[in-house]
């Protein structure tokens, strides 16, 4: 049993004045009724209210006490524990430029790589993911973690227009493997997904590769749009047009970033086949990674909560029957 807010509980120490003030006022009590000698009721024999009379006062002390200890918000918990389990550590590098709202996937390039992903997570609850998103720069949306909930909540917020336009593969290679550089696990692997060629950044994706390399990260590398040329939304004043634009992948570099890392490239012209890309990268070999793990903490106070009500109730039915006083 745990506490919450433990320093709820420094109130039980105003029960001691409590206490004091309870017993001086009992001594300084004068009886209601005088008399000049007590001793004709010195064998008179006692009523049983007379072994009740600081029980109000108990019950009251004891509400007191269960209170408090609501306050402090009692709760079980489980230890840690050590499991080891399989999973690889895996980081997702996702293309965000705007020409992923092309809609020669449904709804478009950037939501049917989303659902497909989070899939694929889903999918694999043991591993390590991670998120890094480029565009003409590339930042981190979510380092490796074993929190899918996290991850996928992170993952639903991506969109087009978070950094600067353009494609910077390089930089996005470069950030996933300083996400992976230090990882201990056997097998390490960004999964590159865009839909152009690189035209920004100052890492190029071969010296990007190579980095990748020498940490022992293999990169799978994903081209996605269909071939020939792809609708784009385009908002005018007359509202969204759709124009057809070409479809250009680099898939000599995508290939090579692959081949240098010991990796494959893959090209998903449709939703199915990216699911089918996915699917193929999902039997990967997995490593053991010790993990801790620990039950959400329950909270108790309800016991706590039930007593006080009783003892409440159990002084008002006393004070009101057995111990009435009258006036």
């Amino acid at each position: 049993m745990v506490f919450a807010n433990i320093e709820y509980l420094f109130l039980l120490l105003l029960l001691i004045p409590y206490i004091v003030w309870y017993i001086l006022k009992r001594k300084n009590n004068e009886a209601t009724l005088q008399i000049s000698d007590a001793r004709v009721y010195a064998h008179t024999p006692k009523s049983y209210k007379i072994y009740l009379l600081h029980v109000p006062f108990l019950l009251r002390l004891a509400t007191l006490v269960m209170i408090i200890l609501v306050l402090a918000r009692p709760q079980s918990t489980d230890s840690w524990q050590s499991s080891e389990i399989e999973g690889i550590d895996i980081m997702l590098a996702i293309d965000v430029s705007t020409s992923m709202l092309a809609e020669d996937l449904k709804p478009n390039r950037l939501e049917a790589a989303k659902d497909v992903a989070a899939e694929f997570i889903n999918g694999r609850p043991n591993d390590n993911i991670g998120i890094v998103l480029f565009a003409g720069e590339t930042f981190t949306q979510c380092p490796l973690t074993t929190d899918h909930a996290v991850l996928l909540n992170l993952f639903q917020s991506i969109r087009t227009g978070l950094i600067e336009d353009g494609t910077a593969v390089g930089m996005g290679v470069a950030n996933a493997v300083s996400r992976l550089k230090d990882s201990k696990a056997k097998s390490k692997v960004i999964i590159l997904l865009t839909d152009g060629t690189n035209n920004r950044g100052d890492i190029s994706p071969l010296t990007a590769a190579e980095i990748a390399k020498n940490f022992g990260i293999r990169v799978y590398t994903i081209g996605v749009g269909t071939n020939g040329t792809a609708p784009y939304p385009y908002p005018t004043a007359m509202g969204v047009q759709y124009v057809n634009v070409p479809v250009e992948i680099d898939e000599k570099a995508l290939s090579e970033i692959a081949n240098v890392t010991d990796g494959e490239y893959y090209r998903a012209t449709s939703n199915s086949k990216l699911k089918e890309v996915y699917e193929q990268i999902d039997k990967l070999e997995k490593t053991r990674l010790n993990v801790k793990e620990f039950s959400k903490r329950q909270e108790e106070y309800r016991l706590f909560a039930l007593i006080a009500l009783l003892c409440v109730l159990l002084e008002v039915l006393l004070r009101n029957s057995i111990l009435k006083k009258i006036p």
